[in-house]
């Protein structure tokens, strides 16, 4: 039995295709992840994403990796701008990261041209202008050092890409949200993908 037209990869002999398509699903779905925000800028276009393909690959040099959508508006300014910036969100922010599925498109400045809201959303800038959500506990930015953009399938009659980009990044700057005595659990806890109904990947 051929795979369905949105299963990509081969089939394990003797699996039906369908049924193995829908556990891998399961399967990835059920690996452990964070859920972030993440920060891109190209000269005056910033933007945020919702991201959960974000963690730390080496520790000389400090690098972390992410991974986008090949064909979202955050894959261009991470090309172009050659950095990015990451969120850490508390728990009791889990309402935030839907205001970023899609790209920006209501920004708030202040007198000097630095972005101070994004989709109603509190930020600061980092590191050339890069947005950090205001409420996170902690945050990150990075100078992109390598992407692999490579091809989804290595059949040489298709011209499909793969889904998602991966940038790796070097930290370059860090802060975190000072500490206060007595607060709540969801307060200082860093938010997961399973503290929401939603799901990503598969």
């Amino acid at each position: 039995m051929p795979a369905p037209e949105h299963s990509v990869g081969p089939i394990p002999a003797g699996r039906d295709a369908d049924q193995y398509d829908r556990e891998r699903r399961r399967v990835l779905w059920s690996m452990p992840s964070g859920l972030f925000v993440l920060g891109s800028r190209f000269e005056g276009r910033l933007n945020m994403m919702t991201c959960n393909w974000a963690m730390q690959v080496a520790t000389v040099p400090k690098l972390v990796a992410v991974s986008v959508e090949a064909g979202s508006l955050t894959r261009v300014l991470i090309d172009r701008g050659g950095s990015f910036s990451l969120s850490v969100l508390p728990r009791s922010e889990r309402a935030v990261i839907r205001r970023f599925v899609k790209p920006v498109d209501g920004i708030d400045l202040d007198v000097d041209g630095r972005a101070t809201s994004l989709q109603g959303v509190s930020v600061f800038e980092v590191a050339d202008g890069l947005p950090c959500v205001s409420s996170a506990l902690s945050w990150l930015a990075c100078v992109v050092r390598h992407s692999i953009d490579w091809d989804a399938d290595t059949d040489a009659d298709s011209t499909d890409g793969a889904s998602h980009v991966l940038f790796v990044g070097e930290v370059v700057d860090v802060g975190e949200r000072a500490e206060a005595d007595g607060r709540a659990a969801d307060e200082s806890e860093a938010l997961q993908m399973g503290d929401t109904r939603m799901n990503y990947g598969g």
